[in-house]
Order: structure tokens, then C-alpha cells, then sequence
């Protein structure tokens, strides 16, 4: 039973946090464009960079289970903040991207509340803590 919760644990934060992963790259790409949205939507353009960064690096945590319950409040409030601020619109799509959102940051309160599962570098950094605690 162990493995199949470390299978499932390791692929729900590889599949979570690959959005942000693709997301963040292709900010980098289209830099000047997601800069202009940004503006447009009345955020500051000079975020962009801590946006990539919190994307593309608390992306590669999760999966890698680095922190991962602090990594994942981040992103949970970052994705609801996204939701409100993007995807306030009345439009049909607006609102499917807002529940999108809101469902994605309830995924990362599951992370929050169990951790990262026994594949993880947390995992690891837990056992090697414990065995030094030993006498």
C-alpha cells in the first residue's frame, strides 16, 4: 500500500504543479505581452519577475517535495489571488477559469495539510533528522 501512496502523492505533484511550471516558462518567452495583460488588469508590470519566479520555482519544489507544504500555501494563495484579479469576468469561460482555480488551490491545501508523501525531499530530510535524533 506504501508504494501505491508514494506513486499517487509523486504524480499529483508532478500533474499540479506542471500547469505552473509551463505557465511560468511561457511568461518567460512572452514577456513583454504577459507584462502589458498584467498592466491592463491594473497589476504592476515589474511583478512579472517574482510571478515567473514563484511559478517556475515553487514548481520544481513541489515536485521535488522540497517544502512542500510551505511551497504549496504559496501557490494556493497565489491561485486564488490570480482567480479573483483574472477571472472575474461574468463570461462562461471567465467563471470555468475561476472554479479552475479555486479547484486547483483546494489541491494545494491537500498538499498543505498531508505534505509531500514519502517521495520527496522532505521525506528524505525527515529521515536523515530522525536518525541523527537517535541515540
Amino acid at each position: 500500500m506504501k508504494t501505491w501512496e508514494n506513486t499517487t502523492d509523486f504524480a499529483g505533484r508532478v500533474l499540479i504543479a506542471a500547469m505552473f511550471l509551463i505557465a511560468g516558462v511561457g511568461k518567460i518567452s512572452g514577456y513583454a505581452g504577459t507584462q502589458g495583460y498584467m498592466q491592463s488588469m491594473g497589476i504592476p508590470g515589474a511583478l512579472l519577475p517574482l510571478v515567473i519566479a514563484l511559478e517556475v520555482l515553487g514548481a520544481i519544489a513541489i515536485i521535488v517535495g522540497y517544502r512542500t507544504r510551505l511551497v504549496a500555501a504559496a501557490l494556493a494563495g497565489f491561485t486564488l489571488a490570480a482567480a479573483l484579479i483574472f477571472h472575474g469576468g461574468a463570461d462562461q469561460m471567465q467563471q470555468i477559469m475561476l472554479l479552475k482555480n479555486v479547484a486547483v488551490a483546494g489541491g494545494f491545501l491537500f498538499l498543505v495539510a498531508r505534505g509531500a508523501g514519502g517521495w520527496s525531499l522532505d521525506a528524505r530530510h525527515e529521515r536523515l533528522t530522525s536518525r541523527q535524533e537517535q541515540p
